[in-house]
């Protein structure tokens, strides 16, 4: 019998740009992820684009490259001048670059949930002419960026895809890494691939409009990625969660700056960035959070949604005897410091069985689940107690069930009411270390 057995390796790099008014027409960011010298907009030139358009000798391009944006809803709503301020931005780049049309999609989960979606895009690169050699510009939030992600590097078997992420999870998680997705027949991410961007632009000024839900939502995956790998980043979170929970602009664009560094670090240098082992470290306090937002039919938040994963997971470490209580305590406080909810009406309805089958499933192979050692330090585990968890998910409950979920109150009025159920707090955690021999 003869066999072949091709072996190559495939070098990913993209940009992730940090930046303010990405759309001013003296902002450069943009032109040159689309492949222009950095002094294209103030009349330089003098470089070779990917299309092999020399900029500093060529008055006409060689191959003129489409672009095609999708918008988000939400972002329109709020920011109506955006559509405008994109068309003059590719006026100035004309005839390099020609912007063929906008379209505005749903945001939200539900763009995630509605496979006509794909059609649109799909129908839009045919009538456009968008080729390989084109551009697809995301701008909007998380679940928008996934879905026409997936539409960029399916359509064509792949398109350039430069993202612009409008929402603080965005920014810091959900579209700077490799991965898109939907939802399919009620599981999260279903459907999806791997795929690298062309480039990311987080415009730290497109966060303004959000509401304070939206802010605080994207807050949750800083302090996963600094419960798993940064106990200095833990600290500071810590120390500065007045700012945070007040949105001040400088600890939010640390946060975000931070977290986005750690997320990229496990993914270029973790050594599984397409995740085709069953370890998910990125996915702490998830297994829980994607069962709840089914439950809640996406009423919750992701970011919502992780913080009651991560506090759930947090007890458990606990009570399993891995994690000190007092560590525990610490991650207990920051997350309703910073004005989360830890408990919500759909943990009721939530069953740990099912739910980690199905997280099993979403993994492949076997169940591994992310838990805490102490506050900067995660470690995988391949079985769950369930008697534990669930005996976790009642205290949760029990203990949260009388501050109530407290979705929409501000990040000051959410401390207080749970610094005042704190001494309720230690004494339940008191009386079960010394029935149950919690160390």
């Amino acid at each position: 019998m003869e066999s072949l057995k091709p072996d190559f390796k495939i070098h990913h790099s993209y940009p992730v740009h940090f930046t303010r008014n990405v759309f001013n027409l003296e902002n450069p960011a943009l032109s040159r992820a689309l492949g222009l010298p950095r002094e294209f907009l103030s009349g330089g030139g003098g470089a070779t684009d990917v299309s092999g358009n020399d900029f500093g000798k060529s008055t006409e391009p060689k191959v003129s490259a489409r672009a095609l944006a999708i918008l988000d809803d939400g972002l329109v709503s709020l920011n109506p001048e955006i559509p405008s301020l994109l068309v003059d931005y590719f006026d100035l780049l004309r005839p390099y670059i020609q912007l063929e049309s906008t379209i505005t999609l749903p945001g939200g989960e539900s763009c995630k949930n509605d496979l006509s979606n794909l059609t649109r895009i799909y129908e839009a690169v045919a009538r456009y002419g968008i080729d390989r050699h084109s551009y697809i510009l995301a701008i909007g939030g998380g679940a928008l960026i996934d879905v026409v992600g997936f539409a960029a590097a399916t359509a064509h078997r792949g398109i350039r895809l430069i993202r612009i992420p409008t929402t603080v999870l965005a920014q810091n998680d959900a579209s700077i890494g490799v991965k898109n997705g939907m939802n399919f027949a009620g599981r999260k991410n279903f459907i999806g691939s791997f795929a690298p961007p062309h480039a990311v632009i987080n415009d730290f000024a497109l966060l303004r409009t959000l509401s304070p839900e939206d802010r605080r939502a994207g807050m949750a995956e800083a302090v996963k990625v600094a419960l798993i790998r940064d106990p200095a980043f833990f600290q500071w979170m810590e120390a500065h969660a007045g700012q945070l929970g007040r949105f001040e602009d400088w600890a939010l664009q640390h946060l975000i700056v931070r977290c986005a560094e750690l997320h990229l670090n496990q993914i270029s240098g973790g050594g599984d960035p397409f995740e085709s082992g069953s370890a998910r470290p990125l996915d702490f306090g998830h297994w829980s959070a994607h069962k709840l937002e089914e439950l809640s039919g996406h009423q919750l938040r992701h970011g919502e949604a992780v913080a009651i994963g991560m506090a759930l997971d947090s007890v458990y470490s606990c009570r399993a005897g891995l994690l000190e209580e007092k560590q525990m305590m610490r991650v207990l406080s920051l997350l309703t410091d910073l004005g989360f909810s830890l408990y919500c009406p759909w943990l009721d309805e939530l069953n740990v069985d099912q739910a980690l089958q199905e997280f099993q499933e979403h993994l492949g192979g076997e169940l591994c689940i992310t838990l805490l050692d102490s506050c900067g330090t995660g470690l995988e585990l391949n079985e769950i107690d369930g008697t534990i968890m669930k005996e976790s998910l009642a205290w949760i409950k029990e203990s949260y069930e009388k501050i109530g979920d407290v979705r929409g109150k501000s990040a000051s009025q959410v401390s207080a009411k749970s610094k005042n159920g704190t001494s309720e707090l230690k004494a339940a955690i008191h009386v079960s270390s010394e029935s149950e021999k919690v160390p």
